[in-house]
């Protein structure tokens, strides 16, 4: 009896904090039913105004061809990414050397440059080479980033060695090895590495919205803030938007839960 009384403070820390997590989620589901009278004014009960706020939100903006273009551009950074990056991790450590260390020391130093001074010289490149207003110039400055270069280093320095040995004797390229025998045995480094890729690209609003000029490409991110443009925001339609637009990461997430997990204690071990 006393052990259980001990682990009382423990459950009920742990409640408190599933609550805090759960709170917000929860008012914004609400409110996406409720009128924005209801939202201001705090209303934690459903409503009856769901339809009516989706039929606003049509009506004032394209959120079909937002949810494309947002789909287009998460999909198409987490899959060149993935390959783009282990490939990097894979040759950072089965090819290792001084050099390569002293290389990754400075890809870990870039990520200190916060990207505001580098988004003015990325425009300017992508100006000339008459990218601006297309998905691939979203993507492309995401395909290859520091962090997931290092996870997938960290994650390669369990990949038994011996067996890429193994396979050269036997007579299999590097290409070979790389696809039939690293991909499988990392398969939670790549789950890990896609739920994050894939979240921050579908969250990304910054360089969307200095890249696209034309509403037309607009993302869910950018549909978002131009339902808070006008002088008059209806925050039912808004927190409906932005119950639209957590929902394909919240899937993704769902999904690959477990294999992030263990990618990311692979990783850190």
């Amino acid at each position: 009896m006393t052990k259980k009384l001990r682990r009382v403070p423990g459950y009920l820390f742990l409640a408190i904090c599933a609550l805090l997590s759960v709170g917000p989620l929860y008012f914004m589901v609400v409110s996406a039913t409720n009128t924005s009278q209801d939202v201001l004014g705090s209303r934690m009960l459903p409503g009856a105004n769901l339809v009516a706020n989706f039929t606003a939100l049509v009506g004032q903006q394209d959120v079909a061809s937002a949810m494309w273009f947002s789909t287009i551009q998460a999909v198409g950074t987490t899959v060149l990414a993935l390959l783009v990056c282990s490939i990097a991790g894979y040759g950072f450590e089965v090819f290792h050397s001084r050099g390569k260390d002293r290389l990754m020391n400075v890809l870990l130093l870039a990520m200190m440059i916060p990207f505001a001074a580098t988004m003015i010289p990325l425009f300017q490149l992508f100006a000339q080479f008459g990218m601006i207003n297309s998905s691939f110039a979203v993507i492309l400055p995401a395909i290859a980033t520091p962090f997931l270069v290092m996870l997938f280093r960290q994650s390669s320095r369990s990949f038994p060695h011996e067996i890429v040995e193994a396979a050269r004797i036997d007579g299999l390229s590097e290409l070979n090895i790389f696809a039939r025998i690293y991909v499988p045995t990392m398969r939670s480094t790549y789950a890990a590495a896609a739920v994050i890729t894939f979240m921050a690209a579908w969250n990304n609003f910054l360089w969307p919205k200095v890249i696209i000029v034309n509403n037309t490409y607009q993302t869910m991110p950018m549909l978002i803030s131009n339902l808070r443009a006008g002088y008059v925001t209806d925050y039912g339609v808004l927190m409906l938007a932005v119950l639209l637009a957590s929902l394909p990461t919240m899937v993704i997430f769902l999904i690959l839960q477990r294999s992030f997990a263990e990618g990311m204690t692979g990783a850190i071990k």
